[in-house]
């Protein structure tokens, strides 16, 4: 009887546990029966034909490999190890097929699997990275990757144990297998970093995946309360964009990762807690406080303020009202993160919305379909949408979103301000409705 607090023996297989009760029966029965049974069993078993002498020597040597294997390990061997042992070294076997083909299955998927978090480990990323990349060479398609990095991950470990630092890294993984499409694959590749590739994903589309993974991985860390602002860092490259070898793209996305991680960690050692950078965005050692505009800047019209299209006016500086009129620079500012010679102006905002310009991103409006429209840029609240003539569109309109990364999405909206452009067609700021 084990003694109290003695760790539990590990409980076996069904294999192992039938292969035990088979030596027992054995052991009870004499040599002539035991041969014939043993016969039988290693030609049903493993293919062989061999003399029951034979077998009764296989079977006295796979008992005492087993000795000596527990002995050497320093801890119980099970009996089918010790039978392949003895079967493949004295070359009766050339291919061990004693082992069932999905125990194969799942010797091989652990082999390139991380246990902790379940996502695939770096030795697979080497490989499938270089077949993607070759893919994309081959058929002229962009390919896309991201390096992640957990922000701020050490002070959980050190505050809470190595434990809960397990769990923000499950929740990690989580994270990013619900962002992904199928044809994307995930991996962690170090303590607490992680890789994505994207086949058939050009910059923008990858840009807008990291910040969607930030966003949604601050929502899933919310029930921990951890009582420390952990956030998820990225940097991305780009093929053909950024460079054509495996080494060079992992290189720049590394460095693309280094430089947001440093200025976030600039930002958060004082007294303010801005948003954190994303990759693409150039960090600047102190505030900008330019004389005049920046070029970039002045060469843009300032469009009028939007009219409310329930009080026909133009509203009153609310938060919301903030927060809208800011999402109408995300178009200069995306042009900016996509110039790497021009300067970045990054502009505060309460949720962060993703640019869509570039990209295909469309709505089809309406019960028939029949009206379409371009996306500009999406966010957790809402939707700004571009129309080419000026509509009166009902308070509360069905669309269905064409965005890159994302199925098809159904949604209500609520239309809340609208806006002439420049060029003479209409933006349209829309709230999601439940």
């Amino acid at each position: 009887m084990p003694s109290p607090g003695a760790p539990a023996p590990p409980r076996l297989s069904i294999e192992d546990s039938y292969l035990e009760l088979l030596a027992d029966t054995l052991d009870t029965l004499d040599l002539p029966a035991r041969g014939q049974f043993l016969q039988r069993y290693f030609r049903v078993l493993a293919h062989l034909d061999l003399r029951e002498p034979q077998c009764l020597q296989i079977w006295d040597d796979m008992l005492s490999r087993r000795r000596e294997l527990s002995a050497h390990a320093q801890r119980p061997i099970s009996l089918k190890t010790a039978l392949m042992d003895v079967l493949v070294t004295g070359g009766f076997l050339r291919v061990p097929i004693i082992l069932e083909y999905e125990e194969l299955k799942r010797l091989q998927l652990n082999a390139v699997t991380d246990p902790l978090t379940d996502l695939y480990n770096r030795r697979l990323f080497n490989e499938t990275f270089e077949k993607e990349l070759n893919r994309a060479r081959r058929y002229g398609q962009p390919l896309g990757l991201v390096i992640l990095d957990l922000h701020r991950f050490k002070e959980v470990n050190d505050k809470h144990g190595h434990p809960r630092g397990d769990e923000v890294l499950r929740a990690a993984a989580s994270t990013l297998k619900k962002s992904l499409r199928t044809s994307d694959s995930a991996f962690r590749i170090g303590g607490d970093e992680f890789a994505l590739i994207l086949p058939q994903t050009d910059a923008p589309q990858a840009l807008a995946l990291g910040r969607r993974v930030q966003a949604v991985f601050a929502e899933v860390l919310e029930p921990l309360e951890l009582g420390v602002s952990v956030s998820m860092d990225h940097g991305v490259a780009n093929f053909p964009q950024d460079a054509d070898s495996t080494e060079q793209l992992i290189r720049i996305a590394d460095e693309r990762l280094y430089h947001v991680k440093h200025a976030n960690h600039r930002k958060t050692g004082g007294a303010s807690r801005p948003e954190p950078l994303t990759a693409g965005e150039e960090p600047s050692a102190a505030p900008p406080a330019p004389a005049s505009p920046a070029p970039a800047l002045q060469e843009r019209t300032v469009p009028p303020p939007p009219i409310s299209i329930e009080t026909k006016r133009p509203p009153e500086k609310t938060e919301t009202t903030i927060e809208a009129a800011a999402s109408a620079t995300s178009a200069a500012i995306s042009a900016d993160l996509a110039a790497p010679a021009s300067r970045v102006f990054t502009v505060q905002r309460k949720a962060e919305r993703v640019s869509m310009i570039g990209t295909n991103a469309y709505a089809v409006l309406g019960e028939q379909g029949a009206r379409r429209a371009r996306v500009l840029d999406l966010g957790f609240g809402g939707v700004a949408i571009e129309m080419d003539s000026s509509e009166d569109l009902p308070e509360n309109l069905l669309a269905v979103l064409h965005v890159p990364i994302l199925p098809p999405v159904r949604v209500n909206l609520r239309p809340v301000w609208k806006q002439q452009t420049n060029q003479g067609s209409f933006r349209v700021g829309c709230a999601f409705v439940s």
